[in-house]
């Protein structure tokens, strides 16, 4: 008994070493000095960051589990009361991600997304490379001006409809990823080419326009000028990157497209309820677009949740059964950690120290102020939401040196490099929340197509920009 009791152990301990490791450096730093420059929530607030990800990394737990340990240490390390922590978990994005997917199990049980996925299907072909090129192009073109949380929930249902009509006969991770990465990355691209793409354009053309004494303002195709390439360019390189990150193991679906078509075709002509469906969803959509700064994307997501189930069109149980309420919960807690990260000054802190620990650059070499907001908003924007990071960053970059409105490009472009995790950007989490995909995919495809986009980046700094300015007058 106390043999097999210490091989339970062992093996415990063997399986929880990264949980171990994590809580020990967490609790060793609690306890050390910390700077002086920095506020004891602060710094609690970034060993808690710390720890987050070396569990989102190595997973030793669950991640639902990392969110609740989130909350646990938010309240335990004395980083805020249990009241504020549980305020932060709910907020405007969470009912998002909460009401989009509700929405995605509705238009699948009312089969719309094979509907959807066959029209898609007719356009690109029935090649794989064309098809997940066609799933990133279209997401990344239609990001770019309506939003990429609207986009991501519109095209998931696609292409799941897509990839159960495959993995009915073969197992097809690879194949898996590559959709839905085409389409979480798409959206990410996508999202900066247009000011109506992003709360962070938006928060960036505002911090342009107040610069003392000579205010930048840039108007709508102004801004498409100088960021649009950068999507163009993106869009090809990046669907060749995840091509060769997650090698598809069929190269033609015409089986699945043949029985996808016969799917469609057993249902008949376009029933009233389908119609139904498609109207509630139009609805949702317009209000995303006209109505989201008045009344907020969430707030919109649900209640088109609620008319879904207020028409009958699907039951509670089927949602509850099908909606991944974990990774829902992960959001939140990512959300949470941003927010305390953002009021205790712990994100200002990091930006500060990372340019001070770079000053020698800065003093030195033309184009490193450049180089220096791309590594840290790339950092800070993977850890927080991109509009936070820009919002933080924003003054501190403008102020830095180099050109200013380089600068604010730099800065709000490279916010959107969110590849690295499922909690980078709502693309990224609503894709994880499929459970068809792992968290080290992300790393396996991430750092491809965040070094793609980092060197393009570079490229239109310093030869596209300087050439564009030469005809514009700003």
């Amino acid at each position: 008994m106390n043999n097999e009791l210490l091989r339970t152990l062992l093996f415990w301990f063997q399986e929880k070493r990264w949980l171990i490791f994590t809580l020990i450096i967490g609790i060793t730093l609690y306890w050390m000095p910390y700077p002086e420059s920095i506020s004891s929530q602060g710094y609690r607030t970034l060993i808690l960051g710390i720890m987050v990800i070396l569990l989102i990394v190595t997973e030793p737990v669950p991640l639902p589990a990392v969110a609740l340990l989130i909350a646990i240490l938010e309240v335990s390390f004395r980083i805020s009361n249990p009241t504020e922590v549980a305020q932060s978990f709910m907020s405007d994005a969470v009912f998002f991600i909460m009401g989009s997917l509700m929405m995605g199990v509705a238009i699948v049980h009312q089969g719309l997304d094979a509907r959807l996925a066959l029209a898609i299907i007719r356009f690109t072909g029935n090649k794989v490379q064309f098809i997940s090129f066609g799933f990133l192009a279209i997401s990344a073109i239609l990001s770019s001006f309506i939003g990429e949380h609207t986009v991501v929930a519109m095209m998931l249902p696609v292409a799941i409809t897509l990839i159960k009509n495959v993995s009915t006969q073969k197992h097809v991770p690879n194949l898996t990823a590559l959709l839905l990465f085409s389409i979480a990355y798409g959206c990410t691209i996508g999202g900066i080419g247009t000011p109506s793409g992003g709360a962070r354009n938006a928060l960036m053309l505002a911090y342009l326009k107040s610069i003392p004494e000579n205010g930048i303002s840039l108007s709508y195709f102004e801004w498409i000028l100088f960021a649009y390439p950068m999507v163009l360019i993106r869009i090809f390189f990046a669907s060749w990157l995840l091509r060769i990150s997650f090698v598809p193991e069929l190269k033609y679906l015409d089986t699945p497209i043949r029985r996808l078509k016969v799917q469609v075709a057993n249902r008949g002509n376009i029933s009233g309820k389908e119609i139904l469906a498609i109207i509630i969803f139009g609805i949702t959509f317009l209000g995303w677009v006209f109505l989201n700064e008045r009344v907020g994307m969430g707030i919109i997501a649900i209640s088109g949740a609620f008319l879904y189930m207020a028409t009958g069109l699907v039951s509670w149980n089927i949602i509850s059964r099908n909606v991944n309420w974990g990774v829902i919960l992960l959001f939140a807690s990512a959300i949470s950690l941003g927010i305390q990260m953002k009021n205790h000054g712990t994100a200002v802190w990091l930006g500060e120290s990372f340019i001070y620990s770079f000053q020698f650059l800065l003093d030195r070499f033309e184009f490193s102020p450049y180089a220096v907001s791309i590594l840290i908003t790339t950092l800070l924007s993977n850890v927080i939401s991109s509009s936070a990071t820009v919002a933080i960053l924003g003054p501190i970059m403008l102020n830095m040196g180099g050109e200013p409105l380089f600068m604010g490009m730099t800065t709000a472009i490279s916010s959107a490099f969110g590849y690295f995790s499922a909690v980078a950007a709502p693309a990224c989490m609503i894709i994880y929340s499929t459970g068809m995909i792992k968290m080290t995919d992300f790393l396996k495809a991430g750092w491809r197509v965040g070094l793609m986009s980092v060197f393009v980046l570079f490229l239109v700094i310093k030869f596209y920009w300087p050439f564009l300015m030469k005809y514009i007058e700003i």
